[in-house]
């Protein structure tokens, strides 16, 4: 078994915080062009959501800090449970991680941060009745008043799971939903460089 394990928005956008514009959309739609490329013996994982978790659907944008002063981190570990537990069980002979990049979850290289007492958390309610225009509108707003920027870093999944993961064999791919192209190419090569190795 070859096992893709894989942030759950880049499959179906509409987990994204604020719902999906054009790029998440198209994102989804060329990922699964890609993977249809490939044999039966690659297999998905698409773990739960930990923000959706938390805090369902729609929320407004956070930083990796905020998410934690929430209480994300028991979501975060019980996400990771599961993964180890499918690793364990299924014994993979291959396996990718797939994150986002930016993301204060799903970040493999790259996060979001931010000074969680300057947040206006009482975003989280009023995001939540906006419609999607509204928020499409109002997102950058809340990112520039909350001081989140991206920084080197993972996400807070990401972290556990290169704490727990990180010495065994595998391959760690960030998918930059800004460079979907690239991006897709990235995960082709390694998916058919992986794909051609000799099988154990």
């Amino acid at each position: 078994m070859r096992l893709l394990i894989i942030a759950p928005c880049l499959l179906s956008p509409f987990y994204v915080y604020r719902g999906p514009k054009e790029k998440e959309l198209r994102t989804a739609t060329e990922i699964r062009r890609l993977l249809a490329e490939f044999g039966d013996d690659w297999h998905v994982l698409a773990y739960p959501c930990p923000e959706f978790e938390l805090l369902g659907w729609p929320r407004p944008p956070m930083s990796r800090e905020v998410l934690e002063a929430l209480g994300i981190r028991e979501k975060v570990e019980v996400i990771a449970d599961f993964i180890g537990r499918v690793l364990t069980e299924e014994k993979p002979e291959t396996v990718v991680f797939v994150g986002v990049k930016g993301s204060p979850t799903c970040g493999v290289f790259t996060s979001t941060s931010s000074d969680p007492e300057e947040y206006p958390i009482e975003e989280v309610r009023h995001f939540f009745y906006l419609s999607k225009g509204e928020r499409l509108v109002t997102y950058g707003d809340i990112i520039e008043r909350a001081g989140l920027k991206l920084v080197n870093g993972e996400g807070g999944l990401f972290a556990e799971l290169r704490h727990r993961f990180g010495n065994m064999e595998a391959v760690w791919l960030e998918f930059d939903k800004d460079n979907i192209g690239g991006s897709i190419l990235r995960l082709q090569k390694v998916l058919k460089g992986l794909e051609e190795r000799p099988k154990s």
